[in-house]
C-alpha cells in the first residue's frame, strides 16, 4: 500500500490549506486513516482521525481542522482554516488496512507535506 499526499505549502496566518491523501496498492480495506503532524524538535502528534462517521481532532485543531474520507477512492482530505505558525510542521498521511485474505492488519505511513503558516 502507498501513501501519497498534497496540498501542502505556505500560507499566511489565518489563512486555509487542504491537504489529500490517496491510497493505492493491494489495499483490501482502509479501516483507519489519519493525519499527524511533526513540528521541528518535537514528536509526531495525532491531529484529526476518522474510522466512519465524524473524525476526532487534537484540542489544538478542533474547530479549525475538519477530516474526510471518500472510501470509494480510498481517500483522506484535513480542511485547515484560520491556520496559526504553530501549525507549521510536516503533516503525515496514516492509514491502516486489512488484507482481504488473511484479513490481517497493517499500518501505513505517507512521505509527509510540509505546511508553514508565516506570521
Amino acid at each position: 500500500v502507498e501513501l501519497v499526499e498534497s496540498g501542502g505549502g505556505l500560507v499566511q496566518s489565518g489563512g486555509s490549506l487542504r491537504l489529500s491523501c490517496a491510497a493505492s496498492g493491494n489495499i483490501g480495506e482502509i479501516i483507519h486513516m489519519a493525519w499527524y503532524r511533526q513540528a521541528p524538535g518535537k514528536q509526531r502528534e495525532l491531529v484529526a482521525r476518522i474510522t466512519s462517521g465524524d473524525g476526532n481532532y487534537a484540542d489544538s485543531v478542533r474547530g479549525r481542522f475538519t477530516i474526510s474520507r471518500d472510501n470509494a477512492k480510498n481517500t483522506v482530505s484535513l480542511q485547515m482554516d484560520n491556520l496559526n505558525p504553530e501549525d507549521t510542521a510536516v503533516y503525515y498521511c496514516y492509514a491502516i488496512n486489512r488484507e482481504s485474505v488473511s484479513g490481517r492488519t497493517f499500518q501505513w505511513w505517507g512521505q509527509g507535506t510540509q505546511v508553514t503558516v508565516s506570521s
